[in-house]
């Protein structure tokens, strides 16, 4: 009769104790005073590089050394919270990688993780890069206020980019709190498409395209640093001359930031004639808020598709030049500059440009045909140009802060030919000062000659109509020196 001994029966699998505690933190970057995990080294000092890898969570949380051909464990006792996901695919996925840390009283201080993949272990298809990308998502993001499980079930890495679904899948995995909920439940569902054989083939591609648009795209959030109102006038000292009105307006708008910490209700609208500035203010004001900027020229949009992007029941669909904006600049918070925006009422197609215009400066969300989704507009700040305020509509122009530009008076037309166009020019054909020289009278009858134009661009076409006439004098008569007086000027740009 067999006897059973049911004091040796197998154990029932228990779930590891978590032996971590997490903490929060917003740090940009890692080292030893702001690590990103701590491990136990009550058993030895672990060097400054040490490889090995993290243990399946379910099993251990503890990181596996690897020691003169050994495997010794050591327990992870704290973790910054945007990595608790990240370390537990690791871990499940076995995937080998060297920790750089110093050890302290209070454990092994964890900085930096870099993939190894050495010993057959499972490699990553863009290397370390792909690792690096996450983590760099993760420092850019704030501490998760919800730091409990998420219970949606992981997958493995594979040989693939970011672009392909299992990459995709990954960066969902390890770093999808870093998007904002409702793109997150987008990207699921689209995620589901992506992998489903019960779909076309041709909806599988364009669900990937889409969640490979949109998971390029880092999402922030819409805190905003304070401007420095001394560093703002340099910018835009160095971009206009005068108009001091015009500068102080421009400051006035945007210094809300300092108290509010969030965008100004209203874009910036500025109107004047061709020439006198309105593009380099625009690229001015983006450089103050330290934001990436994109230009929409509205006189070549005659359709609203081309904003808004195609329907993908459509085999050449594609996202709309405002998706592709927020897909270059790699962040949602930018700085979209409107050329021309008394021309975006002229659409020749289904419909009227500046319509869409409206939700996109509302400031509400934006929804583009192609991804589906209601894309977020509040990190946007509009800055648009335009010649004719008469051919803009009432409710576009509601949604600006209008500020005129005057045209430059004959005397600051002067001042910016002689001290800014023609000594830019010199320098910039490798010519000196001295070589090129007007009189009082001739910098007089270039003013006079373009009087009654706008503007100072056929100024600095004078610049270099006279640069390279004195350039040409010098390098073929053999001159030292060209000085021109007004006769010289009349006949060479009258």
């Amino acid at each position: 009769m067999p006897v059973f001994d049911f004091v040796d029966k197998p154990k029932e699998d228990k779930k590891s104790q978590c032996t971590y505690t997490v903490f929060s933190s917003n740090e940009p970057y890692a080292d030893e005073k702001h690590p990103i995990l701590i491990l136990d080294h009550s058993r030895q000092e672990w060097k400054h590089h040490s490889n090995g890898t993290f243990l399946n969570q379910n099993t251990q949380t503890a990181f596996a050394f690897d020691v003169d051909g050994m495997t010794i464990n050591a327990d992870i006792l704290r973790v910054d919270a945007r990595f608790v996901s990240l370390l537990k695919w690791l871990g499940e996925n076995h995937i080998q990688v060297q920790l750089s840390g110093v050890n302290t009283t209070e454990g092994y201080a964890v900085y930096r993780i870099r993939e190894m993949a050495f010993g057959g272990g499972t490699k990553l298809s863009a290397e370390d890069g792909f690792l690096q990308f996450m983590m760099e998502r993760l420092f850019a993001s704030q501490a998760p206020v919800d730091l409990t499980e998420d219970d949606e079930k992981d997958e493995s890495g594979d040989d693939m980019k970011l672009t392909s679904i299992q990459s995709i899948t990954d960066f969902m995995t390890c770093a999808g709190k870093t998007l904002p909920d409702h793109i997150r439940l987008w990207a699921r569902r689209n995620l589901a498409v992506a992998k489903s054989h019960e779909v076309s083939p041709e909806e599988r591609r364009h669900a990937q395209r889409a969640l490979s648009i949109m998971m390029n795209i880092q999402w922030k959030n819409q805190y905003f640093e304070a401007i420095d109102p001394v560093e703002a006038r340099r910018i835009l000292d160095e971009e206009l001359y005068g108009m001091e009105r015009v500068k102080q307006r421009i400051i006035e708008t945007i210094i809300q930031i300092n108290r509010t910490h969030t965008l100004p209700a209203y874009g910036l609208l500025l109107i004047g004639p061709a020439g006198t500035g309105k593009s380099q203010i625009a690229y001015a004001v983006a450089r103050i808020l330290r934001m990436p900027w994109t230009t929409l020229d509205m006189s070549s949009i005659n359709d609203p598709e081309q904003l808004t992007g195609s329907s993908r029941i459509y085999a050449n669909a594609k996202p709309g030049i405002i998706m592709d904006a927020f897909s270059m600049a790699g962040e949602s918070n930018l700085v979209f500059i409107i050329n021309e925006l008394d021309k975006a009422a002229s659409g020749k197609g289904n419909g009227n440009p500046a319509d869409v215009l409206l939700t996109l400066l509302d400031n509400l969300g934006f929804t583009d045909n192609y991804m589906e989704c209601m894309i977020p507009t509040n990190g946007v700040y509009p800055i648009a140009t335009a010649n004719d305020k008469d051919q803009i509509s009432a409710p576009l122009m509601s949604r600006f802060a209008v500020i005129e530009i005057p045209d430059y008076t004959d005397e600051e037309k002067k001042i910016i030919f002689s001290r800014f166009a023609l000594p830019k020019v010199l320098k910039r054909i490798g010519m000196r000062q001295e070589e090129c020289v007007l009189s009082e009278e001739a910098l007089d009858k270039v003013i006079e000659l373009y009087a009654n134009t706008s503007g100072i661009r056929d100024l600095e076409q004078a610049a270099e109509h006279i640069a390279a006439n004195a350039l040409y004098q010098i390098e073929v008569d053999q001159k030292k020196q060209v000085v021109f007086d007004p006769l010289m000027i009349e006949k060479l740009l009258g």
